[in-house]
């Protein structure tokens, strides 16, 4: 991810800015910054995590929504474009029409590491999130063959990693039934 603006945007500019392209862009401290497309393996994880985490709320009838590649305000001038989100349903249908860029705290955020945001999904995600206070944070990493699982305590992460056949382990989702060997399979 490479800085792509002169211009320095507010948050509010940026949920208007449209240059006529299909590219996605973070805010990055009042900067736009041009996001990589992602791999068809990087795809098709958030793509089978999703329809998990979709039928996990649907059978809990739980007042949720499982979205991929939504924005999420971090801070006044900062943006980011998460794997995947699950969000309060009431949270979106007040802001439908609006960007869409979630402006409250998420349940859970996914983050599928990529070559690229290795650092920033292992370190800068991290803090960002634990700032506005999101609850859980998964840090799903093909190359590595693990799945980390965050949990903010008293304003940090405690983390566990899992791997191979050990079933994750999620507080939001207590009887979810997933194993990271079976998540990277594609």
């Amino acid at each position: 991810m490479v800085a792509t603006s002169v211009k320095r945007y507010s948050f509010e500019e940026y949920c208007q800015y449209d240059d006529g392209t299909n590219t996605r862009y973070e805010l990055e401290n009042g900067y736009l910054q041009a996001m990589t497309p992602p791999s068809f393996r990087h795809i098709l994880i958030a793509d089978k995590l999703g329809d998990i985490l979709k039928l996990e709320i649907i059978r809990l009838g739980l007042p949720l929504y499982c979205l991929r590649e939504a924005g999420l305000r971090i801070l006044y001038e900062k943006s980011r474009i998460a794997d995947l989100m699950v969000i309060s349903k009431d949270k979106v249908m007040e802001k439908l029409d609006g960007a869409g860029i979630y402006q409250a705290t998420p349940s859970l955020v996914v983050e599928i590491v990529s070559p690229e945001s290795v650092t920033r999904d292992y370190r800068y995600k991290r803090s960002e999130y634990a700032t506005i206070g999101v609850p859980e944070y998964w840090i799903v990493d093909p190359k590595e063959g693990k799945v980390t699982v965050l949990v903010f305590n008293e304003g940090l992460y405690d983390e566990t990693v899992f791997v191979g056949e050990e079933k994750i382990v999620s507080p939001q989702f207590l009887e979810l039934d997933i194993l990271p060997q079976v998540l990277f399979q594609i």
